[in-house]
This record gives C-alpha cells, sequence and structure tokens, in this order.
C-alpha cells in the first residue's frame, strides 16, 4: 500500500523531458522509475495497463480565472498475497 505524491510549478519546456522520459520507459520492458519531490518510485507496470486522459476547466460565476488541468493516470493490477508485496518501492535521495 502507499502513495507518493508530489506538486511544483514547472515550466511546460521543464515538464516535457520528464514525460519523455516517462514514455521511452513504458515503451521497453523494464521498470518504470520516477522521481518525485527528492524521493524515487520504482513501478513495474504489467499488462495491459489502463489508461485515463481526463482535461478539465473549472470556473465560477464572478472569477477572473478559469482553472485548467489535464490528468493522466495509469492503474494496472499486481499479484500480492501481503502488503508488503503490494506496496510501493519508494527510495529517499542519497539512499
Amino acid at each position: 500500500m502507499g502513495e507518493l505524491e508530489t506538486e511544483a510549478e514547472k515550466t511546460r519546456s521543464e515538464i516535457a523531458p520528464y514525460l519523455r522520459e516517462l514514455a521511452e520507459q513504458l515503451d521497453g520492458d523494464d521498470a518504470v522509475t520516477l522521481e518525485l519531490g527528492g524521493q524515487q518510485v520504482r513501478l513495474d507496470p504489467t499488462n495491459p495497463v489502463t489508461f485515463k486522459l481526463e482535461g478539465e476547466s473549472d470556473w465560477s460565476e464572478g472569477d477572473t480565472e478559469a482553472k485548467q488541468s489535464i490528468e493522466f493516470e495509469l492503474v494496472w493490477w499486481r499479484e500480492a498475497q501481503t502488503a508488503e508485496e503490494g506496496a510501493l518501492d519508494i527510495t529517499t535521495e542519497g539512499q
């Protein structure tokens, strides 16, 4: 079990290489390693993977800005008989 989430403001050009690297890792057969806020999580997606893509806009009467977002989610199932087998493989930078 567990969750690792990060949020940081970046430019579009800072985000693009991160997404390209993720795409290259997904295209291979090995595990995927993501760096999130000074931590790394290693995931090994199994086939099939459910891909969820969501575009959203939120605006209310009187607002001067609309919040817009794009969300990507990949979901897959792994065999696990214990919580440890189902846990995320997370390491902290410097370990």
